[in-house]
């Protein structure tokens, strides 16, 4: 029996997707659930599954087409494979190592065939045994690799000429020309502007350091930096609510609640999962939702839904290194925060010159509906957050 494999619903915000790639040819035989073919929208890359037991028929759109909803990608032949006789049959290593493709993501089953690594020799600790990003540059780490191929052996890659430049052609995903597409339209409609402030986290060090032990026994997470700071924005962002609104026409529309949203940095570009009602949450429930985003934005199995929409947005440049940066905003939201690396510095305290672990922090914000006394004591309030962070409770 046939039977038609057709793109899944797209979300309602998505008109159409991207045929990425296949991973199945036609006579092929496939496996209920197996992976057939990966398609990118413009915020996270969707697969899509076997229906059931059988051999590709027949497909019918080519890699880098466009689609939508409900079109026709590929024709099944329900049914068992028929077991095909070769001179050499596959041994229980090819078994596993074509398993353990099967659970792989688009990032790392990008990663696996770049570096030549057969599944089977990493040991997956996603659900089920599913091997994510970070099991595979644990494995290389390690100093597992795959052998080299025998051609590449015997056919050493000749050296590149003395003084020739290459250069490569590559089309932007359909992620990457979102982001710029999104980043172009916030500075042709905000009218954006950026203030600056340092704040002293000797006190967030400090509580860090002295509840860090009992505060992972208990909630089973890690007490980081963000979890502080999305509390002290939640803050200042009730005393100025006009930073956490957002520009409708001629309208300004407040929000009486706080949905955050974590820019992450990924494989295929930056995505921005939203925190959701974050007043409401503990710094244990903050920090295992940042997590759990995190993971699954690095590893493609995060969902459209998770990064939608948001009230205000916190991006930390800080870990790369960055000192200083003027973040843009994330239509359409009025104000974004970005923090920076902590450097230790000389600063004067009371009267004498202390070192003391500082950090730039910014606040890009939307002149039409905040005014510059607003975003500076939005700054002021973050910052006083920050450094008397003894006022919130760690429910330790």
């Amino acid at each position: 029996m046939s039977i038609e494999v057709k793109v899944p619903q797209l979300p309602e915000s998505v008109s159409d997707a991207t045929l990425l790639a296949w991973h199945k040819k036609p006579g092929d035989a496939v496996t209920r659930d197996e992976n057939l073919v990966d398609l990118e929208t413009d915020k996270v890359v969707l697969e899509v599954p076997a229906p059931t037991n059988g051999v590709i028929k027949a497909i019918h759109q080519a890699d880098g087409t466009t689609v939508k909803s409900g079109e026709l990608l590929a024709t099944l032949e329900a049914g068992d494979a028929p077991v095909v006789a070769t001179s050499a049959p596959a041994t229980p290593a090819d078994a596993e190592s074509e398993s353990a493709t099967h659970k792989l993501s688009p990032s790392v089953r990008r990663l696996v065939e770049e570096h030549n690594l057969d599944p089977a020799t990493i040991t997956g600790t996603g659900r089920d045994g599913r091997i994510s990003k970070s099991d595979v540059l644990a494995h290389l780490d390690s100093g597992g690799a795959a052998p080299p191929a025998t051609e590449q052996i015997a056919r050493p890659a000749p050296a590149v000429p003395s003084g020739e430049r290459n250069e490569r052609r590559v089309p932007m995903t359909r992620l990457r020309a979102r982001i710029a597409e999104r980043l172009v339209e916030a500075q042709q409609t905000a009218a954006m502007l950026t203030s600056f402030n340092e704040v002293d986290l000797g006190a967030v060090i400090a509580l860090r350091k002295k509840y860090r032990d009992s505060f992972k026994e208990k909630h089973g997470v890690k007490l980081g930096y963000m979890s502080f700071f999305i509390k002290a924005a939640i803050e200042a962002l009730r005393k100025f609510p006009a930073v956490n609104a957002s520009v409708d026409g001629k309208e300004i529309l407040y929000h009486d609640y706080f949905d955050i949203g974590i820019a992450v940095s990924t494989e295929r570009g930056l995505v921005v999962p939203v925190l959701r009602n974050v007043d409401q949450m503990s710094y244990a429930g903050i920090e295992r939702a940042i997590v759990d985003y995190a993971t699954r934005a690095r590893n493609g199995s995060i969902s459209l839904d998770d990064l939608t929409g948001g009230t205000f947005t916190i991006t930390n440049g800080g870990t790369f290194g960055s000192l200083m940066s003027t973040p843009i905003i994330n239509p359409p939201q009025s104000a974004i925060l970005g923090m920076h690396t902590i450097q230790e510095r000389a600063m004067v305290v009371d009267g004498e010159v202390k070192v003391r672990p500082m950090m730039y922090i910014a606040l890009t914000y939307d002149h039409r509906i905040i005014d510059g006394r607003e975003a500076v004591l939005t700054l002021v309030a973050i910052k006083e957050a920050l450094e008397f962070p003894a006022s919130s409770l760690l429910e330790i």
